[in-house]
């Protein structure tokens, strides 16, 4: 599938670099979502990876990890859990599933399932399929599975389908308060 190209970063002072190229704040504002809108005013490096969305896609991580060319194991969803009457958010590669018996513990709850959609839309101000655990309307308790350590960077929405940010794990934690837990499962 088609992707664009990153531009170089041209913001004032530079860019710290992630071993890859940041997109502009003129890119970063023209795709206007809250979550890239957020790493521009926190000053996080970062690339936006747009690509054309297919509505039909069984699988909106593993689709986004075709189109960009990118392993799976790099490209981590943003999932919705409502543990013990609270939503929090679990983080994990695409090619895995989120276990819900070891977020309830990070979370430090006694159980957690999955959130109803309409509520992760409106708690989040994200569609289903383009959540991004960055920006959200409300900051909800983040949890980012261990196996991000093991990146250089990594790959999460950018708050529509269709376009992923690649950014640094500590960033990713640093920029949504996350903890880290082992919190995915092979499937």
């Amino acid at each position: 599938m088609p992707r664009a190209p990153p531009t170089r970063c041209r913001l004032a002072g530079g860019c710290r670099s992630i071993g890859v190229t940041a997109y502009s704040a003129s890119v970063a504002k023209a795709t206007g979502t809250p979550a890239t809108t957020e790493l521009t005013r926190a000053g996080v490096p970062h690339v936006l990876h747009p690509y054309v969305h297919d509505p039909k896609a069984p699988s909106y991580g593993m689709e986004a990890a075709a189109a960009l060319g990118i392993e799976p194991a790099r490209i981590f969803k943003t999932l919705l859990v409502d543990a013990d009457g609270r939503l929090g958010v679990g983080i994990v590669p695409v090619d895995r599933q989120l276990d819900l018996k070891s977020i309830a513990a990070a979370l430090g709850a006694k159980r957690a399932v999955m959130a109803v959609p309409a509520a992760a839309e409106r708690a989040t101000g994200y569609v289903v399929g383009g959540i991004s655990p960055i920006g959200q309307k409300r900051r909800l308790p983040t949890v980012l599975d261990v196996s991000a350590l093991q990146q250089t960077s990594v790959f999460v929405s950018g708050g529509r389908r269709g376009l992923d940010v690649e950014l640094a794990p500590a960033d990713l934690i640093s920029v949504t308060g996350a903890t880290v837990a082992a919190i995915a499962r092979t499937g």
